[in-house]
Formats: structure tokens, sequence, C-alpha cells
């Protein structure tokens, strides 16, 4: 089992969907019996990946590899390669938690179609885990755009009254990006033949890796620039950042609730993942060349998106778009954290996504039980609800404090570890940063007491019934793992520890890598969280690669995030 453990989790869901086809339309109850015994079942077989990634965890590299390249379609260097790290790993865990959840919460909340609705997040669901397992970019581009169809089709045939236009502007935002991104992945493609020795054409990304960073060089930094564009159009389009974010809350309010949760929980996710596995890797030079600003850009964009998407959500009267705008708010802290280029940001990217997908999606589960029960999502229709549902009002309370970023909870250290990887890079970009994360306690905080206290006034509400045992066990566990990341984050770090040590090496000085991988042994990986930083007393050149010249002497390791913020303010 141990060597084909990313296969049976991938096609686990598939095959819930094929046994679906077999059941009549009639016989509702069977279908939600069976479509959430493999929505379970795939996440019951993913976890002993977790004591099995667990041992391996420091270890360079990809894991449980499956396949070899070129193994699937040879004509064309296809293949069936699939392979994890400590990234894709924590979101593939992320993903068959909120798929489980996602697929309980619809049990009543699905009336028409059943049968049909069923499939296709079944569907979805092995597409998302197959974009995060790809190894092959041919694989990866099919997986990408096999999850596109059923999120329409769920947008669009159990979605609000404005559906058909939410499900058309969502496929529209992602198709353009998705023919952007193929033109890249070709360009890179016919590249990595005409420089590789023996010449042979291959969508391998690991093969890839080696040969994409020369396109710099051999074209020159504004072809190397326009191609790393072709790549974040789709991927920013995904998250999405701000200026492409405007397909977000239109998808988010006429989507089924299971959908907005899946939406928000692991689709956004994608548009990160692929800055982290692809950008970042493919293009160093574009990010780090101080004359063609890219990074700078993508910093600003980042920023404008925390802000614009906390001020709109003030704004607005609607529960679920208020929701959906705090995504491009919180999503912009990601994209943040990733484009400093430094250990921590990075780290604390990765993590906030994780969090973003446990917290936003409890959102969105929180709003979608209020509106079974009153078919209402105006704000100014409740008032009072902790009165009548208490134990809902007090879940809603504890997700409301993980998402605003509390401490002991879990969108807290993250939040922490993006401001801090931020201002070791410039201080005035953690500054701009900051008052995201007031706005975001204003407006939940706003929120919460216009809807739960006080008086009930609206007749309406007086006879509202408290959470079902159901309803509570999708809770259940999304509160275990906000508590647990925050109060005890360490193997979270741990398991992000060897990838993003790895990518911002790469990033700043790809020869220094292999150097700096045997400095961190000798330093002793494995005892806690090891952050590598530059030792430049110069704040304003941040990871410049010009600080990085004389790596691994121009490293130093810290044992934990504490020592690396004492050793910046000594350094000040």
């Amino acid at each position: 089992m141990s060597n084909h453990i990313l296969s049976i989790i991938l096609f686990t869901p598939l095959i819930g969907a094929l046994v679906l086809l077999f059941v009549p339309k009639e016989n509702k109850d069977a279908i939600r019996w069976i479509a959430n015994f493999f929505a379970l079942g795939g996440f019951l077989i993913s976890l002993p990946l977790v004591p099995m990634f667990w041992a391996q965890r420091f270890m360079p590299g990809f894991k449980f590899i499956e396949g070899t390249p070129n193994n699937w379609i040879p004509s064309i260097g296809a293949g069936y390669v699939i392979g994890i790290d400590g990234i894709s790993f924590l979101l593939i865990m992320l993903t068959t938690l909120l798929g489980w959840i996602s697929i309980l919460s619809s049990w009543t909340a699905i009336e028409n179609r059943v049968k049909e609705y069923y499939i296709w997040f079944l569907i979805l669901q092995t597409g998302m885990l197959g974009v995060f397992m790809a190894l092959d970019f041919f694989l990866f581009f099919v997986f990408w755009e096999a999850m596109l169809v059923p999120m329409y089709l769920l947008i669009g045939i159990w979605g609000g009254p404005r559906k058909l236009y939410a499900a058309i502007k969502f496929f529209l935002y992602t198709l353009a990006g998705s023919v952007l991104m193929l033109l890249g992945i070709l360009f890179l493609y016919f590249h990595h033949y005409s420089v590789a020795s023996p010449h042979v054409y291959t969508f391998s990304i690991q093969e890839l890796y080696k040969t994409a960073p020369q396109i710099y060089s051999d074209y020159g930094p504004y072809a190397a620039t326009l191609l790393f564009l072709s790549f974040f159009f789709a991927f920013a389009i995904k998250v999405p950042m701000f200026p492409f974010h405007t397909w977000l809350p239109d998808a988010h309010v006429e989507a089924p609730t299971a959908g907005s949760v899946i939406l928000a929980g692991v689709l956004l996710k994608m548009g990160t993942y692929g800055f982290i596995r692809f950008s970042l890797p493919f293009f160093p030079q574009v990010l780090t060349d101080p004359h063609i600003h890219v990074r700078a850009w993508l910093i600003v964009l980042s920023i404008i998106g925390i802000l614009y998407g906390a001020l709109v959500s003030l704004m607005q009267k609607d529960m679920k778009k208020l929701v959906a705008y705090s995504s491009v708010s919180h999503l912009g802290f990601c994209t943040l954290g990733i484009f400093v280029l430094t250990p921590l940001g990075l780290s604390g990217s990765v993590l906030q996504q994780i969090n973003h997908g446990i917290s936003t999606g409890a959102l969105f589960l929180i709003v979608g039980i209020l509106y079974e029960r009153r078919h209402t999502r105006e704000i100014s229709e409740y008032g009072g609800i902790s009165n009548v549902m208490p134990v809902y009002a007090t879940i809603t309370l504890i997700m409301f404090l993980s998402s605003m970023g509390l401490p002991l909870l879990n969108g807290f250290i993250g939040e922490y570890y993006i401001m801090l990887g931020t201002f070791m890079a410039d201080w005035r970009w953690a500054a701009w940063a900051v008052p995201g994360v007031v706005l975001a306690a204003a407006y939940l905080l706003w929120l919460y007491q216009r809807v739960f206290f006080g008086t009930v006034t609206n007749p309406k509400n007086e006879k509202l019934h408290d959470l079902t045992p159901r309803e509570v066990l999708t809770f259940v566990p999304l509160l275990i793992v906000a508590f647990w990341i925050g109060l005890y984050p360490k193997p979270f770090f741990q398991i992000l520890e060897q990838p993003v040590n790895q990518i911002v090496q790469n990033v700043h000085n790809p020869q220094a890598g292999a150097a700096v991988n045997a400095t961190l042994r000798l330093a002793g990986v494995g005892k806690g969280m090891v952050s590598v930083v530059p030792t430049s007393t110069d704040k304003s050149a941040g990871f410049s690669p010009a600080a990085m010249q004389s790596a691994p002497t121009g490293y130093e390791i810290a044992a934990n995030p504490c020592a690396v913020a004492q050793s910046a303010k000594g350094k000040n």
C-alpha cells in the first residue's frame, strides 16, 4: 500500500463517483450514504500518510513518487508521475478533510439532482488532489482543467438566483488564465528540448526545474518576464489577487454552501500553490532582478488586496459576500508571504493557506446553516441569535476569533510569521499590511455584534432551532485543527522546513543550494524550526542576490523565529 498510497488517495473519490452511476437517482438516501462513505473513506485513507510522511519530513526532494517520466504518452513526453513534499502534503490533507466536511454538510441542503451533485463533487475532489500531486506538467494541466468543469456545474445548477452569471464568469476567468499558462508550459517544453543533453521532449516538472531558469540568460530578462506573466495570470486569477478578484464574490454568493466551502478552502489555494511550485523555481531571476521591479509590483498588489478586501467587507450587507471579500484580504497576506521571499514569510504563507481553509471554510458553513433556516443572508434580518442558538453562537465566535488572528488560535501564528518575514525584508511593506489585521477584527466583530447580540427583534428568528448533531460534527474537526495549530504549530513548521528553505535558497542563489543544505544538516535539522536568514545588515537589500553571494557563510541558522527576530533586532 505504501508504494501506491498517493494513487489510492487520488482515485478513491473517483471510484465513489463511478459507484454512484449505478445507483437509481430516485434512491436519494442511498446516494447520500454512498457519497459520504467515499468522502469519509478518502479522508481516512489519507491518515496513514501522516506518519509515513512524518518519518521522512527532513529528507530533501519529493517523496512517495509513483511513475516515471514519459510513461503515459511517450510520443509527447507525458507521464503519470505523482509525488509530494511538505507543502503539497498539508494541502492534500486539507483537501481530504474539507471534501468530507463539504459533502456531509450537503445532506439536507441539496434536494434536486442529488445523484449528479455528488458525482460531480467527488470528481472535483479527484481533480483538486491531482493538482497537488502531479509532477508532470501535462498531467498537472489535465487535473487543473478537470476540476474547472465540476465547479462550473456545481455553481450553475445548484447555485442561487444569479447562478448562470456567476458560473460563466468563473469559467471564463479561469479558462483565460489556463490558456496563457498552457502557452507558457509549451514554451518551457520546447526550450527544455533545445538545451537538454540529450535532446528529449518531456513534461517532467523535475527536469524542467533544471532548464527553466536558463530562459532568463538565453532569451533576456524581458522575454523571461513575459513567460513569468503567462503563469502569473493563471495563478493570480485563481487566488484571486487584486485586480483579478471580481469573479470571486459572485461565485461565492451564488454557489451552494458546500461549493463555497471547497472553493474557499481548496480551489483558491491552487493559485498560491502554483506560485510556490512553479513561479518561484522557474523564474528566480525575474523576481530578484532589481531593474524590472516584478517583485515590488506583486507585493504592492498583495497589500492592495489586503486593504481593499477588508474595507469592502466592512460595507457589505450580505453575510456571504462579506466572507467572500474577507478571502481576498486574507489571501493577500498569503501572496505577500510568498513574494517577500524569506523562509519565515513563505512558511507563514503556506500555514496561513491551511488556516484560511479551516477558518473561512467554517465561516461559509456558519452562513449556510443560517441560510437553510431563514433563506436570507441579509445582516439586517438578524439580531439576538445567541439567545435561540447558543451552541451555534459559541462555535461562530470561536471561528470568528480564529479568522481575525487571535493568539492561541490558528490564524495568529500564520499572520505572525508572514508579518515577521515581511518586516525582515522591508519594514515599510509590513507597516502597510498591518491595518489589514485591524480591519479584519473590525468587520468580523461588527458582524457578530449585529447578528448575535441584543434581543431577538425579528419574530421569524424566535423559533430557530440550534445545531443538529450532524451539523456539530462538521465543525468538530475544524475546531480541533484550529486549536492544534494555534497551541502547537511546531509539527507543521517541521513539515514545511525542508521545502521552504530549498525554494528560498534556489530563488536567491541556486548555486549555493547544495552547500546550504549541508550546513542545515550539520546545524541539526530536525530539532526544531530551522530558518535561513541573511546576515547582511542592509535591511533595504532584504534577500537580494548580492546579499546571498557568500552563502552558506552569508546565512545564519536560527532554531526558532524568536531567535531570528532577536538576531535581526540586534543587527539594527
